[in-house]
């Protein structure tokens, strides 16, 4: 197994600056995910760990070595792209078995491992077809199957389950978590779902334009997010935002939103208090942290419901404040007409406060 360090690593295309000095340590044995948008740069990162890339500056460090200039085929890293890149002519044994043969491996050693790997994807019943005959989760497994055949020190995963269905991508993702678990291979994976990422990650390192944004547990990233970047990203339904002033008044501290008022508790206010510009600030509260009450009082915001988007297990409102629409995640089936009147009420202590320059306070 292999560590993974990238020190400021930074790769231009013409006047397009695709990775803006990245760094990070990925742990032995870890599960590490890049996730970010497309074009954010996290495939050319991924491209540079695997050597396909060469890095304007910086370096790469594959267990404390720096790698730059050792060529991808020495790197001793596996590569699983999203279009599987199998071999059309070839049946599944031959596919899994090509990286071994190029290896040198006896034809005895070279069954061994095919068949292990076949095994262990469940798709041994499947060697002698060819790519075309194959789902698109078997063709996921066989690209799978052969990089793992390799046993390298590193798998690198360019978002090999975008091209499945829905059902078939949860499934996988879960099959994929628990094998690398099982193998400790070292991993680093690549995709702009971030349900795929909060599920599957030890680790998420979020980019934007070129950059890391914030690198965290998948819990972290949610509960506190560095910026509105972080905040808006992670999240299904995504985080509800709004501009408000911060205003301290007898003593209480209150962000007002113009059409409606927040009083916070002492110990959020003081933090605020003590970072506060002069000008807006954009405050963050997640769907699950609103409560729906039919009566007015302190904290509340109220509403106008624009929409219902039943789920079965929860129900999502969307809710006219304003100018804004704030999404709502309430358990089980709730039944509202379209301009029913409501009132939100926030749970305060799960509240974001971010500067107009996106860095968050709380």
């Amino acid at each position: 197994m292999a560590k993974v360090e990238l020190r400021n690593v930074t790769k231009i295309f013409g006047k397009t600056i695709a990775v803006n000095k990245v760094s990070f340590k990925v742990s032995d044995g870890e599960f590490f995910v890049l996730l970010g948008p497309s074009g954010c740069g996290k495939t050319t990162t991924l491209r540079i760990i695997a050597g396909l890339e060469d890095p304007d500056e910086g370096e790469v460090l594959i267990d404390d070595k720096v790698v730059n200039d050792i060529p991808p085929n020495k790197r001793d890293i596996a590569m699983v792209f999203q279009n599987y890149a199998l071999y059309p002519h070839m049946t599944v044994y031959k596919n899994l078995a090509f990286p071994l043969e190029n290896m040198g491996l006896s034809k005895s050693e070279i069954d061994k491992r095919v068949k292990e790997v076949a095994k262990m994807l469940y798709i041994d019943h499947l060697l002698d077809r060819k790519p075309a005959q194959l789902s698109g989760g078997e063709q996921q497994r066989v690209a799978l199957g052969r990089a793992l055949v390799r046993r390298p020190k590193v798998f690198l995963m360019d978002e090999p389950l975008s091209n499945l269905d829905a059902k078939l991508r949860v499934y996988m993702r879960a099959e994929l978590k628990r094998m690398q678990k099982e193998l400790g291979i070292t991993t680093i994976y690549v995709t702009h779902d971030q349900a795929e990422a909060m599920t599957m990650a030890d680790r998420i390192a979020v980019m934007n334009k070129g950059r890391i944004m914030q690198i965290g547990k998948p819990h972290e990233l949610y509960m506190k997010p560095a910026n509105l970047f972080v905040a808006g990203f992670i999240g299904s339904p995504p985080m509800n935002f709004f501009d408000a002033s911060f205003v301290v008044k007898d003593n209480k501290y209150i962000l007002d939103a113009g059409s409606f008022k927040l009083y916070l508790p002492s110990d959020i206010g003081e933090i605020i208090a003590k970072q506060y510009e002069k000008g807006e600030l954009v405050v963050g509260i997640r769907p699950e942290h609103i409560d729906i009450t039919d009566k007015k009082e302190e904290n509340t915001i109220e509403a106008e419901v624009y929409v219902v988007e039943p789920l079965g297990a929860e129900t999502v409102i969307d809710a006219k404040v304003d100018k804004y629409i704030f999404k709502i995640l309430v358990k089980g089936m709730i039944n509202y007409n379209i301009g029913d009147k409501i009132y939100l009420k926030p749970q305060i202590k799960y509240i974001h406060v971010f500067k107009k320059s996106g860095e968050a306070i709380v």
